[in-house]
């Protein structure tokens, strides 16, 4: 994908600029920025609203494996990872992700790498890592592909993946084009311009499963599955628990590098 100027890293620019400016679930936080409270109240909601991440994060299971993970945000989950006795390390695209996770470890006297990196030219060796976990990073980057390239590249042989991706057909993503492009007259906009124009940064991306299994390909016992959100049942309500498996609006995939 590139910006309307033609040019990849001028989209990137603006993505940096939207992230550095509301870091990832700041917006739950009444606290002071960095400090313990702040943390605290940012990890009790997402554990509100994402509770199913502690079961596809496997942070219990991580102690002494070198961890990475490919967008830090507010360093929520990378911080579970460094509790959890994993070898930490965490790249973010925007500086103060990385400012307030080097805090977030300091307040709570743990050890981790933490650095400004772009997902599309992660700066770490072939097979430097037992887990990459990303989760709901990649769909923002301009080339998500070259993303995911990159995340199986540093991951050792036998080595672990989780990342979460939107999913295109989803209810979320039809409520958008309900909103956008029905109410708006403009029936020509398809899901995935709307998803660009109307959903967080600009060139967000939503993903079917088989475009996901064709971007994973080699990747044994590949799993990829459709997770309902608090954010379907704002469009579908009480049918979300019915159809979540099928149009959640997070596809997270999992799979072990082959050996």
């Amino acid at each position: 994908m590139t910006s309307p100027d033609g040019r990849p890293d001028a989209l990137k620019s603006r993505v940096r600029a939207f992230w550095d400016g509301r870091p990832c679930g700041s917006v739950h936080a009444q606290a002071a920025e960095g400090t313990p409270q702040y943390f605290a109240q940012v990890e009790a909601r997402r554990a509100e609203l994402e509770p199913f991440i502690e079961d596809f994060a496997a942070f219990p299971d991580s102690r002494d494996r070198a961890v990475l993970e490919i967008g830090v945000g507010l360093g929520t989950d990378f911080i579970r990872y460094a509790r959890a006795g994993a070898r930490v390390t965490g790249v973010d695209l925007t500086p103060r992700a990385v400012e307030l996770t080097r805090r977030r470890l300091t307040n709570e006297g743990l050890q981790g790498d933490v650095r400004l990196a772009d997902a599309e030219a992660l700066p770490f060796a072939d097979g430097s890592f037992d887990t990459v976990y990303s989760w709901g990073v990649l769909h923002h980057t301009p080339d998500t592909r070259a993303a995911v390239r990159e995340a199986l590249r540093v991951l050792r042989p036998g080595g672990r993946v989780c990342v979460m991706l939107y999913g295109r057909r989803s209810w979320v993503s039809y409520g958008l084009w309900v909103r956008y492009a029905l109410l708006a007259g403009k029936l020509r906009s398809s899901l995935s311009d709307v998803l660009s124009h109307h959903m967080e940064s600009e060139g967000t991306k939503g993903f079917t499963v088989r475009e996901l299994t064709q971007m994973f390909h080699g990747l044994e016992g590949l799993s990829i599955e459709h997770v309902g959100t608090p954010y379907d049942r704002r469009v579908a309500g009480p049918l979300v628990k019915f159809t979540g498996k099928w149009l959640g609006w997070f596809v997270v995939v999992r799979g072990t590098k082959a050996a």
